[in-house]
């Protein structure tokens, strides 16, 4: 008997191990609110383009509601339409697994004293050409999920904006390729006038 309670609390406790720290998406309430500057549809530029994120508890929960808030991450997301026929961008209700929100915009300490905190976020230049929307996670002392709030509705299409990743070479890029080719030009040239001397010099004596 005994050692059946054994290993029943074994299995038990191997399995409350695998659980932990695993947050389902689907157990999250909706206590953030969320905008962006983009309006639906812009179109942005990776590496040049700014958006403008704010964000703060809907003062329609009741006072308290942010009680166990410790830190907030605001994050870029895939919307549906960029995430078809690509395992890579896929959705999964296990936050651990879920590939939706891939691009860290910023990470704060909730404020409680504050109704709405904002951040001015340059795209980074590694950025795919997708159609996005923000989302932000509210987490507790542990690091865990506890909440969120997103710039689109609940089924993703809706205040979605676009951006175009860089294509090309960067103009510094070029204008050090060109500097480097004309270096090299005027190098070779010299190279041949030394020659040339040496030669008419070899002669001569």
């Amino acid at each position: 008997m005994a050692s059946r309670l054994f290993i029943v609390s074994l299995l038990l406790f191997s399995l409350a191990g695998t659980c932990y720290g695993e947050v389902l998406f689907s157990s999250l309430t909706r206590t953030l609110l969320v905008s962006a500057s983009p309006k639906q549809g812009s179109v942005l530029k990776a590496g040049d383009d700014n958006i403008t994120v704010t964000w703060g508890l809907n003062q329609s929960f009741p006072v308290g509601t942010d009680g166990e808030y410790k830190n907030v991450k605001l994050k870029l997301c895939y919307a549906p339409f960029s995430q078809k026929d690509r395992a890579w961008r896929k959705t999964v209700d296990n936050l651990k697994k879920d590939k939706t929100c891939q691009f860290a915009i910023v990470a704060r300490p909730w404020d409680m004293s504050k109704t709405d905190q904002s951040f001015v976020w340059t795209i980074e230049r590694d950025t795919p050409t997708a159609t996005y929307f923000v989302r932000a996670y509210a987490y507790n002392s542990a690091g865990q999920e506890v909440a969120f709030g997103q710039t689109t509705d609940g089924k993703k299409t809706t205040n979605l904006f676009e951006i175009q990743a860089i294509t090309g070479r960067h103009t510094s890029l070029d204008i050090a390729s060109v500097c480097f080719s004309a270096f090299s030009v005027v190098s070779l040239f010299g190279f041949f006038y030394m020659e040339k001397r040496k030669g008419k010099s070899s002669s001569k004596k």
